[in-house]
């Protein structure tokens, strides 16, 4: 049926991020489907980005992504969260209109030179001499390919649960993927079940507005992608309402008939965005939980009611939402699930995506056991890249933990594996202060451009940024302001002590009750600058003790990182290793120190061993 460098098996935000990548790399690519109407849908909320995930959309955009430019076109409103904490966990988050993401995202793949989209569903791989050389549809078709990358969502043998119901379905009532996880396990990759689930959708008249909290948008819209340079505006509000103790009773009066609870559903669910039943049995405490009111689309009249997600049965539903404020006369559009799925181990793969122990074969998404689509677009996006770059020959792209939150994701994955649904926050980053979603393109635009995602015209522009920024701090290190009463004013007006003598502006900028557009009046030389450009000039001179300091750990890091380990290693023979350790490393087989001390299960001690063991390996070698 044909042959092709790269055939990319599902089309989600992981799926259409990995064959984009990999066409607009030269490389011949398909993309496969089971229905065309369900590309880069949205089956739970439809937003993008969030604490954690708004940096990976970010750095996704700056490699030279989609995602970040198909958000700002589709947007209905946009939040910068975390604006009272610092500028590390500031993470944006725009409320997405779900037919229109779709659409946008069809016509991007539909358009796309070197990629071809094509509904089928794939039910088994063909693999020679342990490398893949193509993959069968479930109607006999074979085609041809060099690599092949699964990004499967939660189609994968999927059961979907409502009450006493259980039936195999994918997500929004789609046809699921029933026959490809036997034939990944014939092939000897371990699978594992886990579950997620999401909220029923109610119809926009029955919900009484005036009973709820309203939930503007940000007056200036900063776009996910850098290289929009058109304004932004929210179309939408949001709103917010509340749990009381009567839904909570009368869940707990019906917990029995919930799968969850009942032991029907056997995989594991996402810890940190439980059902509303998990909350309500695992925090008794609280009195009441937040719910999210949110409107689908433009065109459309249903609202998802984001954290009550629920696999009660129906009329337990429709009970449950009647005891909230405003949702006295709630109507049901579509109903709340709970959705169980096959998943691989992530372990079994590299820090490129790329699996162990069958050539040419990559995961990414749900399929490497993450959740949200802001996880499965990164993912999609580094495997379409290395499945590319190895097709071309060269060396595969792995970003380290200090380089992006995308390279802690896959670093989090194939390291440490997982035990539920992974989902991204600013707390797995030990390096976060660095890596924040203001500097994404300073940090990643080189690499997209080197590896040839960007083109000349944006990492102009991008260099052209960092010259202003350059500039600007230099500007404000060297001009200095006296004690004037100009000056002693606007510095008693901002809650900060008087000057006793003349001072630099770049130093008044280091004072936390000071940021950079309060100067202006004692700055009449200051130059005419782009909201980022003075952004990043603040957050530079503010924060440049903390960021010089995390850069010497970085650097510390970096020197464990450069130790390569042997591919050839058998660590169940390396005296000194503790038992779990050397099971681990001969498991994951990681491929420097650095990786190896990020194991679960291995100590500093074992890290002694094999440091010692490759100074022993050099000497001899020599």
């Amino acid at each position: 049926m044909g042959d092709y460098d790269v055939a990319v098996i599902g089309a989600g935000h992981a799926g259409v991020e990995a064959a984009l990548a990999a066409a607009r790399l030269g490389c011949s690519t398909v993309l496969f489907t089971i229905s065309l109407d369900f590309i880069a849908n949205m089956p739970c909320n439809p937003s993008i980005g969030g604490t954690a995930k708004g940096h990976l959309v970010r750095e996704i955009d700056a490699l030279g992504g989609q995602m970040g430019l198909a958000a700002d076109a589709t947007f209905l409103q946009s939040r910068m969260l975390n604006r009272g904490k610092g500028p590390a966990v500031h993470s944006l988050r725009v409320q997405s209109d779900r037919v229109a993401y779709h659409t946008y995202m069809k016509q991007v793949v539909e358009s796309q030179p070197e990629l071809e989209v094509k509904q089928a569903e794939i039910v088994d791989i063909v693999v020679q001499d342990h490398r893949v050389t193509g993959v069968v549809t479930k109607l006999g078709a074979v085609y041809g390919c060099k690599k092949v990358i699964i990004a499967s969502g939660t189609f994968l043998n999927a059961v979907v649960y409502v009450g006493d119901s259980a039936y195999r379905s994918g997500p929004d009532e789609s046809r699921g993927a029933d026959e490809l996880s036997a034939a990944l396990v014939r092939e000897g990759l371990v699978l594992r079940r886990f579950k997620t689930g999401t909220p029923a959708r109610v119809h926009r008249r029955s919900i009484d507005f005036s009973k709820l909290e309203p939930q503007d948008g940000d007056e200036q819209v900063v776009p996910f992608s850098f290289a929009c340079q058109r304004q932004l505006k929210n179309q939408v509000r949001c709103y917010v309402a509340y749990t009381n103790e009567r839904t909570h009773q009368l869940i707990r009066e019906n917990i029995h008939r919930s799968p969850l609870y009942g032991g029907k559903i056997e995989g594991i669910g996402p810890r940190y965005c439980p059902s509303i039943e998990d909350k309500v049995m695992r925090f008794a405490d609280k009195p009441r939980h937040q719910i999210f009111v949110e409107p689908c689309g433009l065109s459309t009249d249903e609202y998802y009611l984001q954290g009550m997600s629920s696999s009660l049965p129906v009329d337990v539903q429709l009970q449950m939402y009647r005891t909230i404020e405003g949702f006295e006369h709630i109507e049901i559009m579509r109903h709340a699930y709970a959705i169980e799925y096959d998943c691989v181990d992530p372990t079994q793969l590299d820090p490129t995506l790329a699996c162990k122990q069958i050539e040419g074969l990559y995961g990414a998404g749900q399929f490497n056991g993450s959740s949200g689509y802001e996880e499965a677009a990164a993912q999609g996006l580094v495997a379409g890249i290395n499945a590319a770059l190895t097709v071309k020959g060269k060396e595969p792209l792995v970003l380290d933990r200090s380089s992006s939150y995308i390279g802690t994701l896959i670093d989090d994955l194939v390291t440490k594996g997982v035990s539920d649904p992974y989902r991204m926050m600013t707390s797995r980053s030990e390096y976060r202060l660095i890596l924040r979603q203001d500097n994404a393109d300073s940090r990643l635009t080189p690499i997209g451009h080197e590896i040839g995602l960007i083109s000349e015209e944006r990492y102009a522009a991008l260099r052209e940024k960092e010259r202003m920024i350059a500039q600007e701090i230099a500007r404000l290190a060297a001009v200095s302001v006296g004690p004037t009463a100009a000056v002693n004013s606007l510095l008693e007006e901002l809650g900060t002590v008087p000057l006793t003598s003349g001072a630099k502006l770049a130093d008044l900028l280091r004072r936390p009750q000071v940021c950079y557009d309060a100067l202006a009046p004692i700055d009449p030389q200051r130059p005419p600058l782009p909201a980022a450009v003075r952004e990043q000039v603040e957050i530079t001179l503010k924060y440049e003790g903390y960021i010089r300091r995390q850069k010497q750990q970085v650097e510390q890091m970096q020197k464990l990182e450069k130790k390569l380990l042997p591919p050839d290693i058998d660590y169940t023979q390396m005296a000194g290793l503790r038992l779990e350790a050397r099971e681990k490393l001969q498991r994951i087989r990681p491929l420097n120190v650095g990786q190896a001390s990020r194991i679960s299960g291995v100590s500093p001690a074992d890290i002694s061993v094999l440091l010692i063991w490759m100074s022993q390996r050099a000497q001899g070698g020599q």
